[in-house]
């Protein structure tokens, strides 16, 4: 069955400086910045959460179907998402803005200087998820504000099961907005940072929050993920690497193999063992799409890291 994969589409524009910003910026002048970084390194990603996530349940063998907005410069995401054989028909183009894109330059100790243009994001909102036709399940990741509550309330209309990825755009909601997804959403999908964030602003705890839907999830990197739900918290362990080269959507490889573990009626243990092996597959290469193995070999790690077969 089809997932509804509301969120970005986004370039992400990822620079290598080979020195270090501390010795760059000097600390009694921040007030007056104006620095340049030679970066001889430069890539150009294709990314956003929607794009991200779409791909990894591809890799899957699901039928992914993007919610989102994309600029007059889209038209080479556009043309990757139809050789991928990913439906484009809930891809508005918005003729007046650009693509969302990040401008990423990192120094050699991995610290990150980061400039975000929302561009056509901002629009999203002008989707309706009454045109995507029948969905199994829904995710609301990262997008416009409007976007990210209309597009929630919309599942709720509709009778159809999402779940609420706030991730960075979760600093966009105050406590009471947020607590109002955690109302609407069937699951929740945060990382142990977001849960801090989520917790603070809407006074509620890891439990109570895991008593309002059917599941919370939350990852926390190299020690795993949690998954509440009412009546017991599962953890779920992280999978072993040989090597750590990108965290980049990894987040969005992890929420691909929830949402297929759903469409397939998996237990939860399951489900998350699933969803952390994508993403340590993910974390083996740069960028956010460009591992590519095929389901064999995803079925064969699942069997080598647990023991089973899915």
């Amino acid at each position: 069955m089809t997932s509804l994969i509301c969120g970005s589409l986004a370039f992400d524009t990822i620079m290598s400086f080979g020195g270090r910003f501390s010795e760059a910026l000097l600390p009694d002048q921040l007030h007056k910045i104006n620095v340049a970084f030679l970066v001889p390194e430069m890539r150009r990603e294709y990314g956003g959460c929607a794009g991200n996530i779409a791909y990894n349940l591809k890799l899957l063998g699901g039928d992914p179907l993007i919610m989102a907005t994309i600029g007059q410069d889209g038209a080479p995401y556009l043309g990757r998402l139809e050789l991928l054989g990913i439906s484009r028909h809930c891809i508005r183009t918005v003729e007046s803005s650009y693509t969302a894109q990040a401008f990423i330059t990192t120094d050699v100790d991995g610290n990150q200087i980061t400039a975000f243009h929302p561009g056509a994001m901002t629009l999203s909102h002008q989707n309706k998820v009454a045109d995507a036709g029948a969905v199994k399940f829904a995710i609301v990741a990262p997008d416009g504000r409007d976007g990210m509550l209309q597009h929630a309330q919309d599942c709720v209309g509709l009778d159809l099961p999402f779940i609420f990825d706030p991730g960075q755009g979760l600093p966009m909601f105050n406590g009471t907005e947020l607590e109002h997804f955690i109302e609407l959403a069937t699951y929740v999908a945060v990382n142990d940072y977001e849960a801090e964030l989520l917790t603070e602003r809407t006074g509620l705890t890891l439990d109570a929050i895991a008593q309002r839907v059917s599941a919370l999830i939350v990852t926390r990197g190299e020690q795993g993920a949690e998954i509440y739900t009412a009546a017991e918290r599962i953890d779920i362990p992280c999978v072993a690497v040989d090597l750590v080269v990108d965290p980049t959507g990894c987040g969005d490889a992890f929420r691909a193999g929830v949402l297929h573990g759903l469409n397939e009626g998996m237990d939860w243990t399951t489900i998350g063992r699933l969803a952390s092996l994508m993403g340590a597959i993910k974390i083996g290469h740069q960028g956010g799409q460009n591992h590519a193995p095929v389901r064999a070999e995803i079925d064969d790690r699942f069997h080598r890291a647990f023991g089973y077969r899915l």
